[in-house]
């Protein structure tokens, strides 16, 4: 044990011995630094369990799910506090990584929506959606309401796959968003 912790027996010693300071001091800079280091390394063993790291060949992107049920803007905004912003998913390559990642276990919202013109889907970079995933009869505009786009994280479903798994909601509801960075 490298620090000899002062008890009863030993502490009139210490009153006695000039260099117990220096030791005390040493012993909890010691002990400091080893709490230190444990807090760290818990704090990087959390933020590991809510990011993926993935590499899509020419680019280096890493996700992160958000922590509150938000609407779709709301989510959108705390991607964006972050330096990220609402994920694009413009591969199948991605949606399948996506979809089968540990970290997405609900719905969740996506980059994607039909707010500034019905039926004309656009990213949140404002490109055009050219390849999408959607469960069998979406999008379908449900009550004139559904312009914000979930990936529907349902894997007990029959007919849910990685490839079919997009749906048009109300952008009020709340969910997580998957945010890209």
């Amino acid at each position: 044990f490298l620090c000899k912790l002062n008890t009863f027996e030993n502490a009139n010693k210490h009153f006695k011995d000039p260099t117990s300071s220096v030791k005390t001091y040493r012993c909890l800079v010691l002990i400091t630094v080893g709490l230190g280091l444990i807090c760290v390394l818990l704090l990087v063993f959390i933020i590991l369990q809510h990011i993926t790291i993935t590499n899509n060949f020419n680019s280096l992107s890493w996700f992160f799910v958000s922590t509150e049920l938000k609407s779709w803007s709301d989510s959108r905004q705390y991607c964006r506090d972050r330096g990220a912003d609402l994920v694009i998913i413009n591969t199948e390559e991605k949606q399948v990584s996506l979809f089968i990642s540990s970290f997405v276990s609900e719905r969740v919202w996506i980059g994607l929506s039909d707010t500034e013109n019905e039926g004309i889907m656009k990213w949140v970079d404002n490109s055009p959606l050219k390849q999408g995933f959607w469960l069998k009869g979406e999008p379908n505009n449900y009550y004139e309401n559904e312009d914000c786009i979930e990936l529907n994280y349902k894997r007990d479903q029959v007919e849910m796959s990685p490839l079919n798994s997009w749906n048009d909601v109300p952008c009020s509801e709340k969910k997580k968003g998957i945010c890209e960075k």
